[in-house]
């Protein structure tokens, strides 16, 4: 596919960045949005989009650079290619990171915050997602099927073979998580729920979309690849926050329904 869009004097258009930003973009609206529908504060919704996505930059950055650690060592010349490189895994990471300290230090619901928030972080994969087919990275292996992609000027995918669109299958799913996720978020009420949502079911989408993948040198432990290993413990960690979160709202509701009673009495 074509990654250089188009070009205005020395400045060049490119598909991937684009599609990043548009991403960024429509995250940011949506939570604000969202934000003021629960009753939250939207005020600092620029402010939390802002350092969660430097926080998601660094933390991608960062697996993506263990994952090619022990190429580094061996050949340092390869930091070079590890300034082109990201792990999305590392990105959701870093920004939740990112976003427990910044509603820490402003005082904020954080698990409110979260669940308003992560329809939006699946929204903006899905534009993302689409810029790694413009660019030709994160593709996928070889085939001979019908429903298959062959790039001919990409610097990451191999040219002139059929490959599994794997882009093209993440953007659409993480398009369909977010529609999900916003009909969920209408029937599950206790806070950190819908964030529980999402790291289970991009976790097991993304476990399965792995085997199709062709950009092995992410690395991998064991038999599985680095994004399948920590797959597994997104899920776990998704299932304990939705049970987590169910048990305090049945708490927090037995003490309000209490309060009530003493007030009466």
């Amino acid at each position: 596919m074509k990654n250089e869009l188009f070009s205005i004097g020395p400045f060049t258009v490119y598909g991937y960045g684009l599609m990043v930003g548009i991403g960024i973009i429509a995250a940011y609206l949506w939570t604000e949005r969202g934000a003021r529908k629960k009753g939250l504060d939207a005020e600092p919704v620029f402010a939390l989009t802002v350092c969660s996505v430097i926080g998601g930059f660094l933390g991608s950055k960062l697996l993506y650079t263990l994952t090619r650690l022990k190429d580094i060592i061996a050949d340092p010349a390869i930091i070079r290619e590890v300034a082109s490189g990201w792990v999305v895994y590392g990105g959701i990471i870093g920004g939740i990171l990112t976003a427990i300290v910044f509603c820490r230090i402003k005082k904020l619901e954080f698990l409110r915050y979260l669940d308003v928030a992560m329809p939006a972080v699946a929204l903006a994969q899905g534009f993302g997602r689409i810029g790694c087919f413009l660019a030709g990275c994160c593709y996928g292996c070889p085939t001979d099927g019908r429903f298959a992609v062959t790039f001919t000027n990409s610097a990451f995918a191999p040219n002139g073979i059929p490959l599994v669109p794997t882009q093209l299958i993440s953007s659409g799913l993480d398009f369909l998580l977010f529609a999900v996720l916003v009909f969920l978020s209408g029937r599950f009420k206790a806070p950190g729920q819908i964030g529980g949502f999402y790291l289970i079911f991009y976790s097991i989408g993304r476990f399965i979309l792995e085997y199709f993948r062709g950009d092995l040198i992410r690395g991998n432990v064991g038999t599985f690849s680095t994004s399948q290993f920590i797959s597994v413990f997104t899920v776990i960690a998704g299932a304990v926050l939705i049970w987590g979160a169910s048990i305090l709202n049945r708490k927090a509701g037995r003490s309000g329904i209490e309060s009530e009673k003493d007030k009466t009495n």
